[in-house]
């Protein structure tokens, strides 16, 4: 396994924390495009060989929270699934050329962002990719890797030498705060566009529309005997949020899905789909709970309501009983 790179730190002020964005305008950045290129070099070539061992320890030398939590999982179905997919890993990424959002950014943590393309023909997925570096010895890890539609991260405002601007979490200056962006689409997910404390997000594929496709899902199993519940909640951890072109802001966030599934009747629940590798399929006989991970990019601008531009989403644990 590749040791993880540890990039020297940069001649910045020891403040630690998150500042102001015009306190970040005299800052540093939170290091070159060239060491971004070499730390996302490394994490290609590391994931890419954990990939194709299925190893997960060698994972962790490269990403970390939600992320690590999500490609574990996808992991595990893989490993699970091997003789259905020809023993095919999770990775052989091939990267297309990179565009790097490097903050300027005082102490630590720092963090930036990159705009990737993997794959080719209709294979080709986008990445949102956010790295972060908790202490100056610490190794760049991965953090988020919603994937992007549209050309959201295009609109990521640059000063004269390239280097973006982080938004405080707090900010309040943009029509929703991106501190409240977690909480804000888990009222939407859990109980509809009119729910309280769910006002702010634009209508959508992952906000009304996944509400609406969630309630179809549970009217459908429910003349086969099989009760669904959901639940969503902000996941705790950071949020991420760059200044665009318009004021506004690019963030990345995190949601957490509590689903229960059950039934009267033996074999009525099975372990399927993004399930499989989770939990033995032999303990699931009326009963079956699982945690889905989702992460998000939206777009929050001055005025208005927040548009979700990008997601990933994974089953990371399931029970049954």
């Amino acid at each position: 396994m590749l040791a993880p790179l540890v990039l020297p730190p940069l001649l910045l002020s020891s403040a630690c924390g998150q500042s102001s964005s015009n306190a970040q305008s005299d800052a540093g950045p939170a290091l070159s495009k060239t060491e971004a290129a070499q730390v996302l070099e490394l994490y290609k070539v590391t994931a890419d060989r954990a990939s194709r061992r299925l190893d997960a320890k060698s994972l962790a030398a490269v990403e970390t929270g939600p992320q690590l939590a999500m490609d574990t999982a996808t992991f595990k179905l893989h490993r699970a699934a091997e003789h259905r997919v020809a023993g095919r890993g999770a990775g052989n990424a091939s990267f297309g050329k990179p565009t790097f959002y490097i903050p300027r950014i005082n102490g630590h943590p720092r963090w930036f962002a990159a705009d990737v393309t993997a794959g080719t023909g209709k294979d080709t997925l986008r990445h949102a990719f956010v790295f972060t570096q908790a202490k100056p010895s610490d190794p760049w890890l991965l953090a988020a890797d919603p994937h992007p539609s549209g050309a959201a991260l295009t609109k990521i405002a640059l000063d004269e030498e390239g280097y973006a601007t982080t938004v405080r979490p707090s900010e309040r200056e943009l029509a929703l705060q991106p501190a409240r962006l977690p909480a804000t689409h888990a009222a939407l997910l859990s109980g509809g566009p009119k729910a309280p404390g769910a006002a702010g997000l634009a209508p959508g594929p992952q906000t009304t529309q996944a509400y609406d496709g969630l309630r179809r899902t549970q009217d459908r199993l429910m003349p086969g005997g099989i009760t669904l519940s959901s639940h969503f909640t902000p996941e705790p951890g950071p949020v991420y949020a760059l200044r665009t072109t318009d004021g506004g802001a690019l963030v990345w966030y995190v949601v957490r899905q509590n689903e229960a599934y059950s039934s009267s009747k033996q074999g009525k629940l099975a372990v399927t789909g993004d399930l499989v590798g989770l939990a033995p399929p032999s303990a699931v006989k009326t009963h079956l709970d699982t945690v889905v991970l989702v992460q998000y990019l939206a777009a929050v601008p001055r005025e208005g309501k927040a548009r979700v531009t990008g997601m990933y989403r994974k089953a990371i644990s399931a029970a049954g009983s």
